[in-house]
């Protein structure tokens, strides 16, 4: 890819990336996770694997502002689009719109290429460990969702069975199960080293918060009668 390209495409992402928890610095680790990935495995596209990384998000902005709306299909669509209008051939705008419609975890539209594989494995990595901890911490923010729930008996709910979006919700049922669903070797290996990060993390939490609200009602039973 010749650096006129690379700046080409790298300008479009950036005019689209709004969404603080998927901004272009969540771009360029995907890029640079995929570009590590790629050293380890033959054959490799790289036109369409750095394409398909830098535009991979550049729907978030339409799924944020329609959560029925699917940000891989319809940044697929825009990133195809773009590359047709910038005189890209055809088989080239298409292998990459492939890359980015799978790029997102769904069992009846998995990757098939290579460079899809990678790409959904460095998108993966960047929720995996205290990278992913953060993020989902910074999205639960702007979307005005809280750290967890309390169950009927006031007790705080470790998330597993919560219908109620929350931290400890999302972690649950997202974050905790996203370690097994690799393509490749490498991605696999960097997801296992940093998954005991993650699991650290939330039990700290849950423990500090259940504390807290046991021995605080404890007291509170002792001085409100």
């Amino acid at each position: 890819m010749t650096k006129e390209t690379y700046c080409l495409l790298e300008n479009f992402m950036l005019c689209c990336m709004e969404d603080a928890a998927h901004d272009k610095e969540h771009i360029y680790r995907v890029l640079y996770h995929a570009l590590d990935i790629a050293k380890t495995e033959n054959h490799v596209n790289y036109d369409v694997l750095i394409a398909a990384c830098l535009l991979h998000d550049i729907g978030r902005k339409e799924q944020f502002e329609n959560p029925a709306l699917c940000h891989a299909m319809i940044g697929s669509e825009k990133a195809y689009q773009f590359l047709l209008e910038h005189k890209f051939e055809k088989h080239y705008a298409d292998q990459v719109k492939q890359c980015i419609q799978t790029h997102r975890y769904r069992k009846n539209n998995p990757p098939l290429s290579l460079e899809a594989k990678i790409l959904f494995d460095a998108d993966k990595l960047d929720v995996a460990g205290a990278i992913g901890i953060a993020r989902t911490l910074l999205y639960k923010g702007i979307v005005s969702e809280p750290l967890y729930s309390l169950l009927p008996n006031g007790s705080v709910s470790s998330g597993e069975d919560d219908v109620v979006p929350s931290f400890f919700q999302e972690y649950k049922n997202k974050l905790e199960n996203s370690y097994s669903n690799f393509y490749t070797e490498k991605a696999t290996k960097i997801a296992n080293e940093r998954q005991h990060i993650a699991i650290e993390f939330y039990n700290h939490l849950y423990q500090e918060v259940n504390w807290s609200y046991q021995n605080g009602r404890n007291e509170l039973d002792k001085i409100v009668r």
